[in-house]
């Protein structure tokens, strides 16, 4: 969607408008003040590249005066030279300018000195008491001085603004006074100078929206959850018109606490989890899986709108009185990590391009080529679709279509059959030899299937009657992943799609293709494709490394060579074949692909004349009973970025150069990985750099939630049993 400072950005019940057309958005959230600024460039490159559309970021009030009356927006603070990255990037924003913000900051975002003052000065934060109303007013007009110029009207990447967080569901007021105080802080907002053509409210939990457009969400657990057990199934992952989550806050049911009327709003996301941040207490693993599950429910179960929160993790920035995360000490249900907040995000806390990133880029690919006709096909509940998650055995099954009419002018109905065998943490019942059907609201068959076997996990959805071109109607039980169009050069697209599972796939085409063509390939190569342009010209990449266009349009793939491989030829495989074949590359005859494609024969393949080495190594010993130290290169040796990997078991794990905390974690049985590019920069660089973990023993009886318990010695775990490094390369195509 081509949006400039002259669109017409509006909404009506079913979705975003702009100029006029229908627009099916994906959204990220970033924390510019919890990233170093010198990156911001290539980490918004990687966003867009995963499908991202719109950036949304709080600015959080702490990091920027911490010290009544001190404003700091210098450096990784600097929101106004944020602003300027997303524009050059391509992208739009929406700035959630709180006040308060929660995003497990210390205070939700508040600094000390306001909540002291609202002691001795005896107001109510969060209120529209006129003392309180004073400071959120210079706030805001210091957040403002550094977004000026950069809205919309200014052709500029700001879009929307959001207005507090979470009110009347996490502390604020509720009912009348509540939504008195959403609209006192919207036109404060706007006498300032917050001109956007959308203001939007979180609306889950009870919250009060005061008329602003509503934003819903839900994570696949709940890390914030006080129990150190298994958790009830996740209502995230059933087809239902209920917007909320239970699970954020954990003290609403399913079906309570929307305080809006839905028939007005469309159904819109802000904070899918695109991951979790773990908590002391209780630790959950977000694997991609379960976010692209939950995401393809949402999809299927009527938003339009995908926001993922997080969608880039980052590191708490250092504060100049205390450390700046959340804490029980502070009076927050939580403890967390002093530095870290990686929240196992599509894109990690240093940069890394996790499997959940490819996962939600498979669906953004979508979104983007079907997701603004996909927008006014409304939910369609299905027979037999269960209506409450712990119904573990019935099938999971969800339609979106619309009316429409054929190239011969003939009434049809197209759109969407879903289906989610897929529930975080549970079994789900198989299903065999199904012939899956889409209904309409009065029972009618829209569409049939060619039988398949559903097993446990299992999460798909097909297109009927999908248009190809302007002459032929396509029913396939495959799933949609992007168009290429113009692939001969004659105006001629491709329809790409892959098969979830190893099987024949069915197609049935009404009309004529009419030299447009169908590929279908494989759900793992899927999640490796890219749909990127070069001069000008679309191509559907499939590779090991993943690919992002930067700012200029220069496409870069980037790979990754751990230890044990040492090295690695650069390969991938292009449709079309590319006209030109990139510097530093080969191409491959057609026979010698992989026969790994479904569609092989139409794949270009070109591997790189030389190879990307790992000739790096770390090292570390024992200091004592809980501290190690570790040396790793000094720099980066001609890579992109290098990653240490530590793996410990033990209870929290905290990373030192000399008596300087540069990084923590919390285990979860899962590695702890660090870029270390960023310590280059800051230590200088060197043929060597020593760094010092310190490790808290994990106790029997300690009171937490892990998915897996390390095996103890002695009752405790405590140890580092392993490090290496992983060095990621850039090999530009274009």
């Amino acid at each position: 969607m081509q949006i400039t400072k002259d669109s017409k950005i509006t909404y009506d019940p079913v979705s975003i408008i702009v100029d006029g057309k229908r627009w099916f958005p994906v959204m990220g959230e970033m924390h510019f003040s919890r990233y170093p600024n010198k990156y911001w460039r290539e980490e918004l490159a990687k966003m867009k590249a995963g499908g991202v559309d719109i950036v949304s970021l709080y600015v959080i009030w702490i990091h920027h005066e911490e010290v009544k009356g001190e404003y700091d927006f210098e450096g990784d603070r600097n929101l106004r030279q944020f602003l300027e990255a997303v524009r050059e990037s391509g992208l739009k924003s929406i700035l959630r300018i709180g006040p308060w913000a929660h995003g497990e900051a210390r205070n939700g975002g508040f600094p000390d000195w306001l909540i002291a003052d609202s002691k001795v000065n005896r107001y109510e934060l969060r209120t529209d008491s006129p003392l309180y109303l004073a400071h959120v007013r210079r706030f805001y007009e210091k957040t403002y001085e550094q977004s000026r110029g950069f809205f919309l009207k200014d052709d500029g990447p700001v879009i929307g603004v959001q207005i507090e967080n979470e009110y009347g569901h996490c502390g604020g007021k509720t009912g009348a006074e509540g939504e008195q105080h959403m609209r006192t802080l919207l036109a404060m907002a706007k006498e300032i100078g917050f001109d956007v053509p959308i203001y939007t409210a979180t609306g889950w939990g009870g919250a009060v929206t005061g008329g602003l457009l509503p934003v819903m969400g839900g994570y696949c657990e709940a890390p914030w959850d006080q129990r150190l057990t298994e958790i009830e199934p996740s209502g995230n992952y059933i087809f239902t018109t209920e917007r909320n989550d239970h699970n954020i806050g954990s003290d609403h049911g399913l079906g309570a606490g929307i305080t809006f009327d839905m028939d007005r709003f469309p159904y819109l996301t802000a904070e899918l989890g695109g991951g979790l941040q773990v908590t002391k207490h209780r630790r959950p693993i977000a694997s991609a899986t379960d976010t692209e599950a939950m995401s393809m429910t949402k999809l299927g179960s009527g938003a339009n709108l995908l926001g993922y929160y997080m969608y880039h993790g980052g590191t708490n920035p250092k504060g100049k009185l205390s450390s700046l995360q959340e804490t029980r000490a502070t009076g927050y249900p939580n403890d967390l990590p002093e530095c870290s907040y990686d929240f196992n995000a599509p894109i990690r806390e240093f940069g890394q391009m996790e499997d959940t990133y490819r996962s939600v880029r498979l669906l953004s690919s979508f979104i983007h080529d079907f997701g603004d006709d996909l927008t006014d096909m409304p939910y369609c509940e299905q027979p037999g679709n269960p209506s409450k998650p712990e119904d573990l055995s019935s099938l999971r099954k969800a339609v979106r279509y619309k009316k429409d009419r054929d190239f011969e002018g003939k009434e049809i109905s197209r759109g969407y059959l879903f289906v989610n065998n897929y529930q975080r943490r549970y079994s789900m019942a198989a299903h065999e030899d199904v012939t899956l059907k889409a209904y309409s609201e009065d029972g009618e068959v829209l569409s049939t299937f060619s039988p398949r076997d559903i097993e446990d996990g299992d999460f798909f959805f097909y297109p009927f009657n999908m248009p190809v071109g302007e002459k032929a109607l396509l029913t396939i039980d495959a799933t949609p992943v992007c168009i290429v169009h113009d692939f001969d050069g004659k105006g001629h697209a491709a329809y790409v799609f892959y098969a979830d599972k190893d099987r024949e796939v069915s197609a049935s085409v009404s009309g004529e293709l009419d030299g447009n063509i169908i590929i279908t390939i494989r759900r793992d190569e899927a999640l490796h494709a890219s749909k990127v342009v070069c001069g000008e010209k679309e191509y559907l990449l499939i590779s090991e490394a993943d690919a992002v266009t930067d700012a200029q349009g220069h496409v870069t793939l980037y790979y990754e060579v751990s230890e044990e491989e040492n090295e690695k030829t650069p390969v991938f495989y292009s449709f079309p074949e590319m006209r030109t074949v990139p510097a530093g590359f080969k191409a491959e005859k057609p026979a010698d692909i992989a026969e790994s494609f479904n569609n092989s024969s139409i794949f270009a393949m070109y591997s790189g004349n030389s190879s990307i080495t790992n000739n790096l190594s770390t090292t570390f010993r024992k200091v004592s009973d809980t501290r190690y130290e570790i040396t790793v290169p000094g720099n980066l040796n001609g890579a992109d970025e290098i990653f240490m990997h530590i793996c410990y078991e033990a209870d929290t794990a905290r990373l030192y150069k000399d008596d300087e905390l540069i990084d923590d974690s919390f285990y979860t049985g899962q590695e702890w990985e660090i870029g270390l590019k960023r310590y280059f920069d800051r230590f200088g660089e060197g043929t060597e750099l020593q760094l010092q973990a310190e490790l808290t023993p994990l106790k029997e009886g300690d009171k937490l939630y892990l998915q897996k318990w390390p095996v103890m010695e002695d009752g405790r775990a405590c140890r580092l049993f392993n490090t290496f490094l992983i060095v990621q390369k850039g090999v530009k195509i274009s």
